[in-house]
């Protein structure tokens, strides 16, 4: 082993902080979520009599391809994965939007916008805490590789 992945190897090793444990459970939720939607829109199009047919099956189709982002950083987290904190990171920014249009329709859409803003804000928050950010590997801007500056 070379002494970079040593001196990484010593900064994860432990046990996992709650944090990170909570940010990858947020995570998976939401991609879960998203493949409960994508199927929902895939047999209501498949199945069901929707306006466009196409566009429920390629909605559904594209819902459950997206799912696949959380759900892979989400086990990227509980694995401990440096690489993992950038699509997790994405996927609460990428719902944030999604949140405000939700709270933005007058019916039964904003209970869920409001889950999603609350979910996304609370994922964020622990996706940069210093705990999850030392239990994964992360060094912060300037550090040198051999922990000299």
């Amino acid at each position: 082993m070379t002494s970079e992945k040593t001196h990484a190897a010593e900064e994860t090793a432990g046990p996992r902080p709650r944090r990170l444990t909570y940010a990858a459970a947020l995570a998976a939720l939401e991609g879960l979520a998203l493949v409960a939607g994508g199927v929902w829109m895939l047999v209501e199009g498949l199945a069901g009599d929707p306006d466009d047919r196409g566009s429920a099956v390629t909605g559904g189709i594209t819902l459950i391809v997206l799912a696949l982002l959380p759900l892979l950083a989400a086990r990227g987290l509980l694995g401990r994965r440096s690489w993992s904190r950038g699509p997790a990171v994405i996927t609460q920014i990428m719902a944030l939007p999604v949140a405000y249009n939700l709270l933005q329709a007058d019916s039964v859409a904003i209970p869920a916008g409001i889950a999603l803003a609350v979910v996304a804000v609370a994922s964020l928050v622990l996706l940069v805490n210093p705990a999850t950010t030392q239990a994964l590997g992360i060094r912060g801007p300037g550090r040198a590789q051999d922990g000299k500056q």
